[in-house]
């Protein structure tokens, strides 16, 4: 049994979810809309405030999707009210970030710039020239797009230098020893 599917939702004031044929949802909150369609095994439920769901069959698979749905529908449902954000940390001597209008350029030790555009699924802010903030209301492509700056130029274990995730933990290996 599912024990994350089963929890209801409560849906805060001044968010609207709209579930229409096809299992496909709409929810809109104060910093915009979020769609998405979900599997036809899951029985969608808006009542009174509440979002309870239901599955047809216990198969594997559709109680995962189950827990599943349940998780996508939450993510929404935060990211319209409180949005989400990424923060990014870099090190290295030379490396730095900055925005220009609606871009970000990055200097990582190579002989051209990393240019990253903004979409309106995500905003970029560079609080200094070390750390870049990723924020939007899609944890998903949030999530996606800090990936891919990461990718730019991930952290050696060396020295430790590159681009990694606030908090996050990088191995350390011994360099060569002299004799």
């Amino acid at each position: 049994m599912s024990r994350i599917g089963l929890k209801p939702i409560a849906i805060p004031a001044g968010v609207t979810v709209n579930v229409e044929e096809g299992n496909k949802v709409t929810v809109k909150g104060a910093l915009g809309t979020l769609t998405d369609t979900f599997s036809s095994h899951i029985t969608i439920n808006n009542d009174n405030g509440v979002i309870t769901l239901a599955r047809d069959s216990e198969e594997k698979e559709v109680k995962a999707l189950h827990g599943l749905t349940r998780a996508l529908l939450n993510n929404m449902i935060v990211g319209v009210t409180k949005g989400y954000s990424k923060t990014l940390e870099i090190e290295g001597i030379g490396y730095k970030a900055e925005k220009q209008g609606n871009k970000l350029v990055m200097k990582l030790g190579f002989s051209h710039d990393i240019v990253v555009t903004e979409s309106d699924d995500y905003k970029f802010e560079v609080t200094s020239p070390l750390t870049i903030v990723v924020k939007g209301i899609d944890k998903q492509k949030v999530g996606e797009i800090s990936a891919q700056i990461r990718g730019k130029r991930p952290p050696e274990p060396y020295k430790g230098k590159g681009i990694h995730y606030q908090g996050e933990h990088i191995r350390r290996k011994a360099g060569k020893t002299g004799k």
